[in-house]
């Protein structure tokens, strides 16, 4: 089976990468639902990317809100057929300072999203013995850095759900993977120059290009780099790959 034709829905699909991810998709032929919580990204991708596309406005991490946007997303464009849990979001803060509030909402938009859109679209999947889950998680799903204790637990925990959903599902048609980018040019990104610069007095410029040198490319990922290599795994080609975390970092990390 081939993307055209096929109900996608991705999360966060308002801007960064799931925007990206989105317009790949839709370059393919899938059906698209962009389920995310500002209206106004959402609305604005999904009239850029014009055809078959449309919304739906859900905080991902409340178990009501994800059952009637996903409900909602089926009605309109049928089942799901490939789910891109993109939802996501990145705190700072020493471990010492890490209190449970900061790395409970950590595990909800990293962890917990994934795992209701994921339980939501899964029934359907089995019913119809095909799928594809990908979940983007990070380097730091898969690596240790300082002052993001609370983000990798997070990060490392969606690789591992990742794996186990995988081995689960592997015989029923389904591949469940996660796609790790390292720093990327979205507007996560944008925030954390804006951190190091409130925090240390450093020029916009000057942290930007800390965070580009730690791919050893000398350069931030691009979302499009990422949307194709999401893209890939929704592909027939990809149909033999499952429980992978697949690195998008410029070889900061190899494996």
């Amino acid at each position: 089976m081939s993307i055209a034709g096929r109900h996608a829905i991705v999360t966060g699909g308002g801007s960064g990468i799931g925007a990206a991810t989105a317009a790949e998709l839709a370059r393919l032929g899938a059906r698209l639902t962009l389920v995310g919580r500002r209206e106004a990204p959402l609305a604005q991708t999904c009239a850029a990317l014009g055809g078959e596309r449309a919304y739906q406005v859900a905080d991902v991490t409340s178990p009501a809100a994800v059952a009637a946007a996903f409900a909602a997303a089926v009605k309109r464009a049928g089942p799901v057929a490939i789910l891109v849990n993109n939802a996501g979001a990145a705190e700072s803060a020493p471990f010492l300072k890490t209190d449970l509030d900061l790395l409970e909402r950590m595990m909800s938009v990293n962890l917990n999203a994934a795992f209701l859109c994921s339980q939501a679209v899964l029934p359907a999947m089995l019913h119809a013995r095909h799928g594809t889950i990908v979940n983007i998680a990070s380097t730091a799903g898969v690596a240790g850095y300082a002052y993001v204790a609370a983000y990798c637990a997070a990060k490392h925990a969606l690789v591992g759900m990742t794996r186990a959903l995988a081995r689960e599902v592997a015989a029923k048609g389904i591949t469940v993977n996660a796609v790790c980018p390292g720093y990327t040019d979205t507007d996560l990104v944008a925030r954390a120059v804006d951190n190091i610069t409130a925090k240390t007095g450093r020029d916009a410029d000057d942290a930007r290009a800390e965070l580009a040198a730690v791919n050893p490319m000398g350069r931030l990922v691009t979302p499009q780099e990422v949307a194709a290599t999401v893209a890939f795994l929704c592909s027939p080609g990809a149909a033999s790959i499952t429980g992978q975390a697949i690195v998008v970092a410029g070889g900061e990390i190899m494996t």
